[in-house]
């Protein structure tokens, strides 16, 4: 919804909510809130909502621990699984300091600062997630048992193979009752593995819709007596949760891949070339936790840095599409990223190249995953562990200049922790369990 301040408390008002959660992401990609009463919505928008950042990580050191929250008024939604009487609805905020300026480590303030570049530069970005998640039996308690929901494949049809089409019908229609229009959602690869995309939107937009997403298939996951993961890697033996990313490029309205069909991508190429450069520097924002180098390389997911059209072994894919819906898809991401970081990151990087007058490389029309080792040895391979991941990240200029000095060094010094928890372990599918199964 948009509108004025105005607008917006009348609609709270004749809806009856009486509830408003106040979101917000903190550094490493999990969806934050604080709830107030409905009545004190104004003054949120006037003087902010203050809370404890010491508590969240990688936010404040407890001397200075006071920040504020300032609901977004285009962000409001409310929340189809909590209706009346005592309805609630959420906004997205921006985090500030006491004296009312940007937060440097708010993820939104970031990205809204590269999507003003885009438009210096006279273009408008457009992105759109395919987010893949897997449905887990609950046991009495609620808590998440290993046992999949059901032990279907990609695209089954019907009990006793897919048993989550009920439960991807609510989702998609709470969504649709939020604003964020559901494309196509079905039965993935995995046992009780699904896959629902959403329209694509800018890129603020988009980052604020896959928390909300996340969200809601968790909220009614369990109210139906399921757990969803978005755990990269939640089974071992089977194809793990990506989030491809999809971009698109308009100038003057006109979509830079419109030649995609026809192989010609030349005024697309620097931005293509600049992410492909890019990615294995930033792949510890794109791919950030320690079981998220179990999936790269397998079941469909790429390796190597390489491209090319329709091709799904490839780290950049041209999808065949028409008109509005051409575009680059960026396969390596999984959906445990921070989405502002990794949007910014990513949309920085193909600037920086169109910029720069980057060569975009011949595309790799091999299947990667059975090529020749003379082939392979000619690609540049994408980081094999977190600890690699976070090597290259340190060194990275480039992404210390999109994040800041503060956020960069906050986040790559507790991943590079985490990284060293998980080479000290000797059980990696018990750190993986204790970790990120029940989290993510």
């Amino acid at each position: 919804m948009t509108g004025t301040t105005h607008e917006i408390l009348e609609f709270i008002k004749e809806n009856e909510v009486k509830f408003i959660r106040l979101g917000f992401c903190d550094l490493f990609g999990f969806h934050k809130n604080i709830s107030i009463m409905a009545d004190g919505l104004q003054s949120a928008f006037e003087n902010g909502v203050s809370f404890d950042a010491h508590a969240i990580s990688g936010f404040r050191g407890v001397t200075r621990s006071d920040l504020f929250l300032f609901p977004d008024p285009s962000t409001l939604t409310a929340l189809p699984w909590r209706p009346g009487p005592g309805r609630v609805a959420q906004f997205f905020c921006d985090v500030k300091n006491p004296d009312g300026t940007e937060f440097p480590r708010d993820g939104r303030a970031l990205l809204k600062r590269v999507v003003r570049r885009c438009k210096e530069m006279g273009y408008s970005c457009k992105i759109g997630a395919e987010c893949e998640f897997y449905l887990f039996k609950a046991d009495e308690e609620g808590e998440p048992t290993s046992a999949t929901f059901d032990k279907g494949g990609y695209l089954d049809v019907a009990p006793p193979l897919d048993k989550g089409g009920n439960i991807r019908r609510e989702i998609c229609l709470a969504l649709e009752e939020m604003g964020i229009k559901p494309e196509t959602s079905h039965h993935e690869q995995g046992p009780g593995q699904n896959e629902i995309d959403f329209e694509f939107g800018g890129a603020l937009t988009c980052a604020d819709n896959f928390l909300t997403f996340k969200t809601a298939v968790k909220a009614i996951a369990a109210r139906n007596g399921l757990f969803a993961s978005f755990c990269p890697k939640p089974i071992l033996n089977a194809p793990g949760n990506g989030m491809h990313v999809n971009v698109s490029l308009l100038r003057n309205g006109d979509n830079i891949f419109g030649g995609a069909q026809e192989g010609n991508l030349s005024a697309a190429d620097g931005f293509i070339a600049g992410i492909l450069d890019k990615t294995p520097e930033i792949t510890a924002f794109l791919n950030p936790t320690a079981n998220s180098y179990e999936r790269l390389g397998k079941f469909e997911a790429p390796k190597y840095v390489s491209w090319s059209h329709q091709n799904r072994s490839q780290l950049i894919r041209i999808p065949a599409a028409a008109g509005e819906k051409m575009r680059m898809e960026l396969r390596s991401p999984d959906p445990s990223l921070n989405p502002y970081l990794a949007f910014a990151l990513i949309i920085s990087a193909g600037l920086d190249g169109m910029e720069n007058g980057a060569a975009l490389p011949p595309p790799v029309d091999a299947d990667l995953y059975a090529a020749d080792g003379s082939l392979l040895k000619t690609l540049v391979p994408l980081p094999e562990s977190l600890g690699e991941a976070v090597a290259l990240a340190e060194n990275s200029e480039f992404a210390k200049g999109v994040l800041g000095e503060e956020t960069f060094s906050k986040y790559l010094s507790a991943k590079r922790g985490e990284a060293a928890d998980f080479a000290a372990t000797e059980y990696k599918e018990e750190f993986y369990k204790e970790r990120y199964f029940g989290v993510i």
